[in-house]
């Protein structure tokens, strides 16, 4: 059996910056342990598999099922993949329609052009309030002594959002060491797959961005993601309130950075808009 995979930067116009995720497009589906095979052997922190619906090939169809899988694990939502996957149909396959339709965990997730961007259309999940006191080592392992503003949990991504205090600023936030082991030693119940540290942009300086954010995820095998959609799915419900902003502009400090677009939408669903650089492809032999 033979796989095309093409690896593709997410949310960045510069090759080798933004977020890496692997596409595989699948004429036939295959077993769930073999999808996670392939996602162990290319090791980038999630690996997109698209299956067609209904349609004779990848430019012309307008409907696909998209699944992704960790180096661990699947998962039930994933944005830089899924900015991957419509790159690879749209400036790869020259897929001729104007928006794309994908059958995920998440429900239908809908994908279109905007010039040099992509647009994908997500569920918004706003955070609910977390008792700090009920995960007070897992914070302590998280931030150490910074100070913080907010922490709120996400049940239907099982993400944790940790608000840093505005009296931090971006050099100390940056400057945060992880330890895998104490985070994952520090949360064994399942509750949470992907912990997120925000801090809101200062007004002073000239970037323009609304807030900062890392985002790990050791209980996925992902130490620290470069650049994460899903986790905007919770920031754009959380930071929207605070600001009473409806579009804001965010930045994923990571060591490979990424600059994200959020729209909030009038039907309660958000826009994430970003770029993509196809960097490679070539073909799975199985």
């Amino acid at each position: 059996m033979e796989i095309p995979v093409f690896t593709v930067d997410a949310f960045t116009n510069v090759p080798f910056k933004g977020n890496p995720a692997a596409v595989c497009l699948i004429e036939n589906e295959l077993r769930d342990d073999l999808y996670q095979s392939i996602a162990a052997e290319m090791n980038l922190s999630e690996t997109a598999f698209i299956t067609r619906r209904n349609s004779m090939d990848f430019s012309s169809g307008a409907r696909f099922g998209l699944r992704w899988f960790s180096p661990k694990n699947e998962v039930p939502l994933c944005g830089h993949a899924t900015l991957a996957t419509a790159a690879v149909l749209f400036y790869l396959k020259k897929n001729v329609n104007p928006v794309l339709v994908f059958e995920t965990l998440s429900g239908e997730l809908y994908v279109r052009q905007r010039e040099e961007s992509l647009i994908m259309d997500f569920p918004l999940n706003k955070p609910n309030p977390q008792d700090q006191n009920e995960i007070k080592d897992l914070l302590k392992a998280a931030v150490g002594d910074l100070p913080i503003q907010d922490v709120c949990y996400s049940p239907t991504t099982k993400k944790l959002m940790v608000r840093l205090a505005d009296a931090c600023d971006r050099s100390e936030f940056v400057s945060l060491k992880q330890e895998a082991e104490a985070l994952l030693r520090n949360e064994t119940t399942g509750k949470i797959k992907s912990l997120i540290i925000t801090l809101k942009g200062a007004e002073s300086t000239q970037s323009g961005y609304d807030f900062y954010s890392r985002v790990f995820a050791p209980w996925v095998g992902v130490p620290e993601d470069p650049v994460t959609g899903s986790a905007h799915t919770v920031l754009a419900g959380y930071w929207s309130e605070k600001l009473k902003k409806k579009k804001m502009l965010a930045y994923q400090c990571s060591s490979r950075g990424g600059e994200v677009k959020l729209e909030i939408r009038n039907d309660g669903r958000l826009d994430i808009i970003g770029q993509a650089q196809i960097i490679l492809q070539g073909t799975l032999k199985i």
